[in-house]
């Protein structure tokens, strides 16, 4: 095993999500059995097999899913290396990438924006998605840091809070609700609901809210793709969501939509910059940390509720 190369580990880095030999081959700028034979080599010096052979391509085995752990390792430790370097020697640079749940696009530009400030020589990689696929490239070391409603639990992370997530009920402005007072939670489950896509951070406290209505959870609403398609079908009135304050601010403000006075609302989350346990912390990661710790809070969109009263007073 102390003869493995960065070579070989990039090599399987590469099989690993190209899928196919000849693809990562031309990737890494090698004929095909000169990649095979490095594979091979491989597998004889540890004395397991990598992959599968398999007709839709190159699939890992667990070894070989260690082995790629063990890349993505070694290429983080290299990384923070020359960062730690780069500090040393009084450069204000680095790289970070950054992950935000698709809820987060309404602010992250804000906050990417005012940091930069602070550090211009941090170049940062920005990846929006929803919820899965954050967490997903979070546990693939693709991203540095991720900015989410609730860290995941099925992997080792380290967490910590910015600010206030507040979630709200909306309605178009002319909606029979708008404007009323102290509406009930089965008055409200009474509504057709435009929903997120399962495992949302949105719709999971939308599932847990009106759990104590009995039978509302067995078809709960229309299924969408997006903040903004739900937005706009809201608008257009097709029914009421349940969605982040942080989305709306604009809609709120036109008048286009307004925040409906429900009882117990608006339920508070909060926003969680998270990384790997075993993700070693380079300056880059570091300084956007106390960033998002001193200043983070402040570049949240503030909604107030137009009436009948401050929906976050």
């Amino acid at each position: 095993m102390r003869n493995i190369t960065l070579r070989q580990l990039r090599t399987v880095e590469a099989v690993s999500r190209l899928g196919k030999i000849n693809l990562a081959a031309g990737e890494l700028g090698l004929t095909g059995p000169a990649l095979t034979l490095q594979i091979q080599q491989l597998e004889r010096d540890a004395g397991v097999s990598l992959f599968d052979r398999t007709r839709e391509g190159m699939v890992l085995t667990a070894f070989g899913t260690a082995f790629l752990e063990a890349a993505h390792a070694i290429g983080e430790s290299l990384q923070t290396l020359s960062d730690s370097i780069d500090a040393m020697k009084g450069l204000r640079s680095g790289r970070l990438r950054l992950g935000v749940v698709s809820t987060g696009k309404y602010f992250a530009p804000q906050l990417i924006a005012a940091f930069r400030k602070q550090v211009p020589g941090i170049e940062i990689n920005l990846f929006i998605g929803n919820r899965a696929e954050i967490i997903q490239k979070l546990r693939d070391h693709e991203v540095d840091i991720a900015l989410m409603g609730r860290p995941p639990r099925d992997f080792d992370v380290r967490s910590q809070v910015f600010g206030d997530h507040p979630l709200v009920f909306i309605a178009p402005a002319d909606h029979p609700l708008a404007g009323k007072l102290d509406i009930s939670r089965e008055r409200v489950a009474e509504e057709q609901f435009l929903v997120r896509e399962r495992g949302s951070g949105t719709r999971i406290s939308l599932e847990i809210f009106l759990s104590e209505v009995p039978r509302r959870l067995e078809d709960l609403g229309t299924e969408m793709g997006s903040n903004e398609t739900i937005k706009q079908a809201v608008i257009a009135g097709l029914g009421v969501a349940f969605l982040s304050a942080h989305t709306i601010e604009q809609e709120v403000k036109l008048g286009r939509l307004v925040i409906l006075d429900v009882v117990d609302t608006p339920i508070r989350r909060q926003w969680f910059s998270v990384s790997r346990v075993d993700r070693a912390v380079n300056p880059a990661m570091r300084a956007f940390e106390r960033f998002l710790l001193a200043e983070g809070a402040r570049h949240l969109p503030v909604v107030t509720k137009p009436y009948p009263a401050n929906a976050f007073g």
